[in-house]
């Protein structure tokens, strides 16, 4: 039975470009692999935060100011998703011409409650503190092990001379 319509229907040439896309990333990381140079050194695996040196273990609690930060951040970033339409039709004097004056005032009047529930929420976070950031004391967590801590002293000093390319052992 002779194919006389063998053409790649949509779905299949989305399926070609993902099949290549992946190829192609794939491919990129491979070579890159290759001709990059490898020279790690003590700096270079180092924990890296913020640009300070690390303090404590990695297992203390998260700061939840900066969940509140970016709430508020998010908050206002909505507000302005929602004030750049309303100005742009606002400022439509042939569409507020056709409705007598009307719907400018509704329009005006709706924003402006509308800013005025985000600066009470606002003036609330503020009011409560939770704008206010000091910047905590972490505090190690104390594990109760039957390892003694001289061994675990022990692995951490053979690790770090590893690490710095040295070998203590």
């Amino acid at each position: 039975m002779p194919m006389e319509n063998a053409s790649v229907s949509g779905f299949g040439e989305v399926l070609l470009f993902i099949i290549g896309g992946a190829l192609f990333v794939l491919a990129t990381l491979f070579v890159s692999r290759l001709i990059r140079p490898n020279r790690p050194n003590a700096e270079k695996l180092a924990t890296y935060e913020s640009g300070e040196e690390p303090i404590g273990t990695a297992w203390t609690q998260f700061n939840m100011r900066f969940y509140i930060v970016a709430l508020i951040f998010l908050l206002f970033e909505v507000e302005i998703v929602f004030l750049f339409p309303w100005s742009t039709v606002f400022a439509n004097k042939e569409f507020i011409a056709e409705t007598n004056g009307s719907w400018g005032w509704f329009a005006l009047t709706e924003m402006l409650v509308f800013i005025l529930v985000l600066a009470l929420g606002l003036a609330y976070a503020w009011v409560n503190g939770h704008l206010d950031w000091a910047k905590p004391e972490p505090a190690p967590t104390e594990v109760n092990s039957p390892v003694p801590a001289e061994l675990y002293e022990k692995v951490n000093e053979k690790y770090a001379g590893k690490r710095a390319g040295t070998s203590n052992a």
